[in-house]
């Protein structure tokens, strides 16, 4: 036999409206639905009367809870614009593959994210001169977003760290200079 806890006092009730007020979403139904699982002994109509939530939100959190399936409504996955690289599947490639060969991988390999020279518009001005057109493109910003989502930072990448000034270097420039002013005379002027 399952034990019930008390009925909640009205500061419990106002703190676990808030806390539901605060999730969206199967989250929320499943927090509605743990605690008429609790307080009301499963019963959705009684969780309507005690709590103030939706008894079809409350019947809908416990039965996602018995199997452990979400539902999810078709205007949460039917609905809303498709990503710029889901549309033309072949201008992405192209972007890919150029935003590649302007790759470098950071010396540590510490993240998975490659940094590039490339930038938003120069991608654009690439993918114009391969071909595609104004319409298949998208603007300078989103393309940027594009190249985050896909992996690639938009950073400065330095080739290469100058070497520190050695003594051994220092003395063969020094021998340089030395050997370039015996070789060309100072020009004398004429006053």
């Amino acid at each position: 036999m399952q034990r019930f806890l008390p009925s909640p006092t009205p500061e419990q009730i106002a703190d676990l409206r808030l806390a539901a007020a605060k999730m969206t979403g199967a989250t929320r139904r499943a927090f509605q639905a743990e605690m008429t699982v609790q307080y009301c002994a499963g019963n959705a109509r009684q969780a309507e009367r005690v709590f103030g939530w939706g008894r079809n939100t409350v019947a809908l959190g416990l039965a996602e809870r018995r199997p452990g399936i979400r539902c999810l409504g078709a205007q949460s996955t039917c609905s809303g614009r498709k990503r710029w690289e889901d549309e033309p599947p072949q201008v992405a490639q192209a972007l890919c593959h150029l935003a590649e060969t302007h790759a470098q991988q950071a010396p540590p390999l510490r993240t998975t994210l490659a940094s590039t020279r490339l930038t938003a518009t120069g991608a654009l001005e690439a993918l114009r001169a391969q071909g595609y057109e104004e319409a298949q493109l998208p603007s300078p910003s989103t393309m940027a977003a594009v190249l985050h989502r896909l992996g690639f930072r938009l950073r400065k990448v330095l080739k290469a760290k100058p070497q520190k000034k050695l003594k051994a270097t220092a003395a063969i420039f020094d021998h340089l200079k030395k050997k370039t002013r015996t070789r060309r005379p100072q020009a004398t002027s004429n006053v």
